[in-house]
């Protein structure tokens, strides 16, 4: 049963990877609302262990290693550790402030990354990532198969030499949509966040035409506006653009007019 607050009788769904849930529907929770947690990426390890190995063995030679999300934390920083200590010379970043937080978990201070806007932009105008500072150096970039190339094109503009390791990969819902139908169906699927342009694709190419007039009548809240514009790309109109994070996904939540 929900408890009295701003999300009191609100199912929630928490799209998040599994790993990642647990913060925000403790938020839902708390707030009265009562998360349904439907990952919408499933993560696994990537299937060539190959080039991660590669990478550690001549971590050292590195300038910078770049850890795109927690995902590329939890699936890469073990392993680095497990052959030896971090590198004295080998700076860390973070393209967001989860992953800075997965690091210092880890033992991995002195990360550098955006504090407000938390994209490969907002990376990208750090001064540490200038021109000046990474031309002629080494950058390993840490992440999961797929995405966006803007970051490593970018510091290979700048003169950097990039490497882009894959350490794990995502696929769509193991469980399929049914628990999603259902909870629409009986009436108590108020709302979904959304924090992934790709899960929200896998979640459209799921849903069958009865799914979809459901999703364009539900009130989806994304942290990011190109995740924004990727939803209206996709047919979506009922979008609403938070702040960053977790943090701003809760406060959009809370400050949505529910009766509207």
């Amino acid at each position: 049963m929900s408890q009295p607050g701003p999300l009191a009788g609100k199912t929630i769904v928490v799209t998040r990877p599994r790993a990642q849930a647990a913060p925000l529907a403790a938020a839902i929770a708390e707030a009265g609302g009562m998360p349904l947690l439907f990952p919408l990426l499933e993560i696994s390890p990537a299937g060539d262990p190959q080039p991660l190995a590669a990478a550690i063995a001549q971590l050292a030679a590195y300038r910078l290693a770049v850890f795109i999300s927690p995902n590329a934390v939890d699936y890469a920083v073990p392993a680095m550790l497990a052959r030896g200590p971090w590198p004295a010379g080998l700076i860390p970043a973070a393209v967001g402030q989860g992953t800075v937080k997965a690091l210092a978990g880890l033992g991995i201070d002195g990360c550098i990354a955006p504090s407000t806007r938390f994209d490969s932009e907002a990376l990208l105008e750090l001064p540490e990532l200038a021109a000046a500072q990474i031309a002629g150096r080494r950058v390993a970039i840490f992440r999961g198969d797929g995405g966006r190339e803007l970051l490593a094109d970018t510091l290979r503009q700048r003169g950097a030499t990039v490497d882009c390791i894959t350490c794990y990969r995502r696929s769509g819902p193991a469980d399929g949509i049914a628990p999603l139908l259902a909870a629409w169906r009986a009436g108590r699927l108020d709302a979904l966040t959304v924090s992934s342009s790709e899960g929200l694709r896998y979640l459209v190419d799921l849903l069958d035409a009865e799914g979809r007039a459901f999703l364009q009548k539900t009130p989806l809240f994304v942290p990011h506006a190109r995740i924004a514009e990727n939803a209206r790309a996709l047919g979506l109109s009922k979008i609403i653009l938070t702040e960053a994070a977790d943090a701003g996904l809760l406060a959009g939540l809370g400050a949505y007019n529910w009766a509207a």
